[in-house]
């Protein structure tokens, strides 16, 4: 018998505090959420004492927890940035997924910096093969995103990533509106990948930005077709980056809240 599809959120797209990040998800009826920031800090830097506070009320209110997204290898830290704050970041994230109960940590594969193309390959498949080695040794997996960095864009090099490193830890994580926003055919990049696909990110965009899932050009109704007959039966994460400058500091827009809402319906919609 299917399984009814696991809804979650990349919750800071709605609110700041975690009170108004989980009362988005109450309006939607959804149970999971993914954790990137609260109160605009990162989750590998909030305190101990404040993360476990998070988790006790995560706890209390029987919300699971699907992903913690992390910085390592983003778009803000390039191949040749010290490898050991990813390393440092790496430590903290997998001793809170494990205590918090999940087993996957975000990550990208380095921007380039000034290296030749063979450099950059060569520095950023041998960080992740660390990163991997670590991650298994702590019992988490890591979901490489196609965003930022060598492997981003490119279903060829997410293919060889993984044969190189060769890791049970290094799965992938499919972003249905990246394409867009990079230039690049989401979907077509899906078919060659789709069997690799452990974590999905939803959002869709157009010429002018993004849009609410179903009404851009990114296929979203496509790719989740797609995935579904791949046999994926992971949580579906809405990242709508509707109230949001990605990449850019800066406050929610004041209806973050109501847009995050009205957009997890339309994924919800379309996944159902």
């Amino acid at each position: 018998m299917p399984t009814d599809p696991v809804f979650a959120g990349i919750t800071d797209e709605a609110a700041d505090d975690l009170g108004g990040q989980l009362a988005a998800l109450d309006a939607l009826g959804w149970r999971t959420i993914e954790l990137r920031t609260l109160d605009r800090v990162p989750v590998a830097d909030l305190t101990d004492e404040r993360f476990d506070e998070v988790a006790t009320t995560l706890t209390d209110r029987s919300m699971d927890v699907v992903c913690l997204a992390s910085r390592i290898g983003g778009w803000g830290r390039p191949v040749t940035t010290d490898f050991r704050h990813d390393l440092t970041e790496l430590h903290v994230l997998a001793r809170r997924a494990r205590s918090i109960g999940t087993r996957y940590v975000r990550i990208m594969s380095y921007p380039n910096d000034g290296l030749s193309a063979r450099d950059w390959r060569r520095q950023a498949t041998a960080r992740i093969t660390v990163l991997a080695e670590h991650a298994e040794r702590h019992g988490v997996t890591l979901l490489h995103e196609n965003c930022s960095g060598w492997a981003g864009t490119n279903a060829e090099r997410m293919l060889e990533l993984l044969d190189e490193v060769a890791s049970p830890a290094l799965k992938l994580l499919f972003d249905t509106g990246n394409g867009v926003a990079h230039g690049y055919d989401g979907f077509d990049l899906l078919a060659d990948i789709a069997d690799h696909v452990e974590h999905v990110h939803v959002k869709d965009a157009d010429e002018h930005g993004f849009t609410i899932p179903g009404e851009g050009e990114a296929r979203v109704a496509d790719c989740v077709k797609l995935l579904q007959a791949n046999g994926y039966s992971g949580a579906w994460s809405l990242e709508p980056h509707l109230a949001i400058q990605p990449h850019e500091p800066g406050v929610l827009a004041h209806d973050a809240a109501a847009t995050f809402i009205a957009a997890g319906r339309a994924m919800a919609g379309l996944i159902r």
